[in-house]
């Protein structure tokens, strides 16, 4: 490994970030508050995310690949059904532009998804580095990326930029795999609680069941009113996530049928009017009983939101 000295020598300036969206419009922030010039492309990207990228201060390339001809490093920040497709574009736009600056994939995906997006990326002759990020974006919290690679070093001299990176071997697969684990137990447990308040909610057993926790569970109950009511916002980016986590399960011969039940709650959350709504938008003052009543308006209807 080399040294802080050499890390910061080497320090990329300029980095395409792909693309702006909650976690990555922050991160390009804190890189631009230290000096660095984020770098994107948000031709077909909603007017959210113009928005986003214009507020935290980021350049947009006409096409990736200028990106890719002008970017030191390019990170890859998306909802996990998008990875694979985006390795795929920016592996050609790097052979149109003949640039291969190095790709770090910072996806929730599994450890043979990240792979695969490796082997594309590599195979244009470009380094690749997979990361995991856990945390708060940047300005919220100081969230930790884990990278994983034969070459982290691109990665590590932004350490400190906004966000915590850590090393944590040289086999791409670790870091995601770290990620899947993670957030396999968070928004896996978002999800069993949601169950059970829906199931509660159809028993006509809301009351007594709140009355209990408030006795014996004040923690999980504390947990559940300031999370449940607002997961529908994130449902449709989360179920890729799940679908993700479930395959990592079942490559360690660990039964995915957990995460594939999430990815179920979270298609039914993504069926509800609530998930209209983006971070900037959600209803503050939402009382968890009123976001499972609406949640159980779903139950047993069909993913076009007619009844079975």
């Amino acid at each position: 490994m080399r040294s802080t000295h050499e890390l910061q020598a080497m320090t990329s300036k300029t980095i395409g970030i792909l693309g702006p969206g909650d976690m990555g419009h922050a991160v390009g922030r804190a890189l631009r508050d230290r000096s660095y010039r984020p770098l994107t492309c948000l031709a077909g990207r909603s007017s959210r995310t113009r928005k986003l990228a214009a507020a935290a201060g980021f350049d947009d390339s006409a096409s990736l690949a200028a990106l890719v001809d002008a970017a030191d490093l390019v990170l890859a920040i998306l909802p996990p059904a998008a990875a694979e497709g985006l390795a795929g574009d920016v592996a050609t736009a790097m052979a149109v532009a003949n640039a291969f600056p190095p790709y770090v994939d910072c996806n929730a995906v599994s450890p043979a998804t990240v792979r695969a997006i490796g082997d594309v990326i590599n195979a244009v002759g470009a380094p690749f580095i997979d990361a995991g990020i856990i945390g708060l974006a940047p300005g919220k919290d100081t969230p930790r990326f884990y990278v994983s690679g034969p070459d982290t070093d691109p990665m590590e001299a932004l350490d400190g930029c906004g966000f915590t990176v850590r090393p944590i071997g040289a086999e791409i697969g670790r870091a995601s795999g770290l990620k899947m684990c993670y957030a396999g137990l968070t928004k896996g447990t978002w999800t069993l609680q949601t169950s059970v308040l829906m199931a509660a909610e159809a028993l006509g057993l809301s009351a007594e069941l709140k009355e209990e926790f408030a006795f014996s569970q004040q923690a999980q109950l504390a947990i559940m009113e300031a999370r449940v009511p607002w997961l529908p916002a994130d449902s449709e980016r989360w179920i890729g996530e799940m679908e993700e986590i479930a395959a990592t399960f079942r490559d360690a011969h660990v039964t995915p049928a957990f995460h594939d039940g999430a990815a179920e709650v979270f298609r039914l959350l993504a069926r509800t009017p609530f998930a209209q709504e983006t971070r900037e938008t959600m209803d503050s003052n939402r009382t968890l009983e009123e976001a499972v009543r609406v949640y159980v308006e779903q139950l047993g209807r069909k993913e076009d939101g007619k009844p079975r």
